[in-house]
């Protein structure tokens, strides 16, 4: 693997490294064929400022932990830090000027303020949910309510 791949991704899985690899090869990493090839079909991606271990600021590192908090540890982490191109590419893609960002499923979700929101409001549990990915909380949810009735 190029030193250029290993910058640019945190690799969870085979899908994404053939991916990665056609996307790398086949365009730019800024340019919108990039972009979708590593988003597409992946339940979570993170465009972030650093990587899930070592966040680089604060709205990375708070989506990291919402994600964590709802059991979601696999996931593609981008760090747009190691890439200006891929960093201006993805914000031309979905037209929103901040980093994070976040995609379920191949859509664009928002950045932190918006996952922030949707972790408060519920939603995100929902939208987890349509990507199969069942969240944490709604287990935990479960389990404290039975404890409650017994």
């Amino acid at each position: 693997m190029s030193a250029l791949l290993r910058r640019l991704v945190v690799p969870t899985n085979k899908l994404t490294y053939s991916r990665l690899l056609v996307a790398h090869y086949s365009a730019k990493t800024g340019s919108k064929e990039f972009i979708e090839a590593v988003v597409k079909d992946k339940p979570v991606v993170v465009f972030m400022k650093g990587t899930p271990a070592i966040p680089r600021c604060g709205f990375s590192n708070a989506v990291v932990q919402i994600l964590h908090a709802h059991g979601v540890q696999h996931y593609d982490a981008h760090n747009v830090l190691a890439d200006e191109d891929m960093r201006q590419g993805v914000k031309d893609y979905t037209e929103w000027p901040t980093i994070p960002q976040v995609f379920f499923g191949g859509e664009f979700i928002g950045g932190c303020d918006i996952l922030f929101e949707m972790h408060k409001s519920g939603e995100l549990v929902k939208e987890l949910k349509k990507v199969g990915i069942e969240s944490m909380l709604v287990h935990n949810d479960t389990e404290e309510g039975d404890t409650k009735e017994s």
